[in-house]
Order: C-alpha cells, then structure tokens, then sequence
C-alpha cells in the first residue's frame, strides 16, 4: 500500500509499505480496542506544513507525515465500538496518517453522519478542535471577538461565535481574499491589514473598548502574539489558538501583565464531545462549511496538493485529498 514520505523540505513521495496488522483482543475487555482505518477523503491543515518544510521546531518527519483531518472506513476491528464497513471521522497519532490503511485507538474515531457530505464530513474534525477552544471561555454571548486570521481556521471560528451569539464578529487577515469571505461565514465586520489599521478599526467599531475576547488563529512563523494583546480591552482575554513556534521575540507581555489579560490556550479535543458535536453541528446546518473547500486533488498529486495549500494559491482555503478507495478516488 502507498504512504507519504516527505524526503526533503518541500518535497513529498507516495512510497510503498507494508499493511498494518490488527492486534488480537486481550483479555482486558475494559482496553480500549483499535481499527484498521481506511482513508477516503482527507483535508490538509496549518499544522501540516511545518513537516512538510522541515521545521527546525518540530521532531523529524516520519513516514505518514503529515495528514490528520480525514474521513474513511473500518475495514476491521477488535473492540466493540465499530465493525468493518463503518464509515467514521478518525484522528491518527502524531498527524501520522498519510497511509492508504492505518491502525489507530476505536477512541480515536466517531462515526459520520450521513446526512453530511462527505466534503463538509470532513471539517468536522477542525471545526471539533474550535468548539473544544471556545469552550475554555466563560462567556461569549453579546461579547465583542476579533478573530485575527482568516485561514480555514478563522472562519470556522467565525462561523461558531456567530452561532454561540457573539455581538460582533470581527475578522482581520492581510489577504483581500480571504477577508471577503468573512461575512459568508459569520463575521459582522472585516479588516484588511493592508488597508487599514487593525488597531484602530475595533476602537472606532468599539468607541475605543476594544475588543472582549481576541482569537489567534494564526500560529507558526506568523503568529500575531502582540496585535492580539493591542486588540484586546481591560480584562479582556486571548484565545490562542494557533500552534506557537517555540518562542516568540519582541513579545509584549507587560501588556498583557497591565492590561490584566486573560490568556487561553487549546490543544487536543475531546472525542467523546466536540467532534460529535462539530458533526452535528453540520448535519443541522447550524454553520455552513461548504465555502472553505476550494481545492481537491487525487492522492497521486499530494505534492501539488501541498505546494496549493502552503503557497495559498488562488484564494486557497481548504485543500481535499481523494485516496483511491474513496468514492472520488
């Protein structure tokens, strides 16, 4: 079977390896079982280009790096969760999941629903990692949130705090393009950061209170750390959402420290919760998640898929991968 092996910063092969095996069933019925989990359709993330280029902040990429946000089949099992044939959302270890077949935890996976297509199906795991963020907060009704990036993330930030009744919905990012769609997934205002002042956009939309709640969506090497804390009101709070590099030069933390901030991180969902929640979100079209899906491209271009995605062309937003057992494969 084919897995990705990435051989060189910005360069990805599909290589052959072997099938993996499901263990036999222990005697400790109360272990959680493991699937042999079959990818149909995947999505790329943010969190999958720091491998992709060989990041000096991140371990060595493995073989079946880096894909983690997919939809397929069991094709067998040994817990009581799932039987082969089922078709389930799963999450595997480590973003290690760009293989044709893999083995992963029954606690790892949930099922799909079929009232979802398969292409929103799919963000159902990002949007499960914004629930799972957003619930770290104590309010956000009738709270003033600015979302700074409006990468796929963003507007699935921004399509969540409209439906959790947020007053404004504020989305900024530099890129024109990406910024038009705010409003189509929630936001009641947009700020283009070559256009105009983040800063003094929210104190005229505010009368100079600033915003309540500030959501950074941006992360890596171009994380906005300090706009957040500039965003922010008096005992206001930051939701930082982007994955870090490992330290962050010039940050301003005596604004945050006078300012009394608040600030929140998030990292590694519930599975029992926000991700069936995230589903059924869809499935009642509580948010709309069709927009983000820009691009889709068979696993045999998975390196032009990648360049897509990390490059942001042509307005890229979300970028599917069909595997040869798909339905489009």
């Amino acid at each position: 079977m084919l897995a990705g092996h990435i051989t060189a910063p910005g360069r990805i092969e599909l290589i052959e390896v072997e099938e993996p095996r499901l263990p036999e069933r222990t005697s400790h019925a109360s272990l959680p079982g493991e699937i042999i989990f079959q990818p149909e359709l995947a999505c790329l993330c943010g969190s999958d280009i720091p491998f992709f280029e060989h990041s000096d902040e991140i371990p060595p990429p493995e073989i079946g790096h880096s894909l983690h946000e997919m939809i397929g089949r069991v094709v067998a099992a040994n817990g009581s969760r799932f039987r082969p044939g089922e078709r389930v959302l799963a999450v595997p270890v480590n973003q290690c999941g760009l293989f044709e077949r893999f083995l992963v935890s029954e606690e790892r996976a949930i099922p799909l629903d079929p009232r979802v297509p398969d292409e929103q199906a799919v963000l159902a795991q990002p949007l499960g990692t914004v629930i799972y963020a957003l619930r770290k907060l104590p309010e956000i009704i009738d709270r003033v949130v600015a979302v700074v990036g409006q990468g796929p993330i963003g507007h699935l930030f921004n399509a969540a705090l409209c439906n959790l009744g947020a007053r404004e919905v504020v989305a900024i990012d530099r890129l024109a393009s990406r910024v038009e769609l705010s409003r189509a997934t929630g936001a009641t205002a947009v700020v283009c950061t070559d256009q105009q002042c983040p800063v003094e956009a929210v104190g005229r939309l505010t009368d100079e209170r600033m915003a309540d709640i500030v959501v950074e969506a941006v992360g890596h090497g171009d994380e906005a750390f300090n706009l957040c804390a500039e965003l922010c009101g008096h005992a206001g709070r930051i939701l930082y959402f982007g994955v870090p590099p490992v330290t962050i030069d010039g940050l301003r933390w005596r604004d945050v420290f006078f300012k009394n901030l608040t600030v929140h991180t998030s990292v590694n969902p519930d599975f029992g919760c926000d991700f069936p929640l995230a589903m059924r979100w869809i499935a009642e079209k509580r948010v709309n998640v069709a927009p983000l899906v820009t691009h889709r491209f068979p696993l045999s271009q998975i390196q032009t898929a990648f360049e897509t995605f990390r490059d942001r062309r042509e307005m890229t937003l979300k970028v599917l991968v069909d595997f040869p057992c798909g339905r489009s494969g």
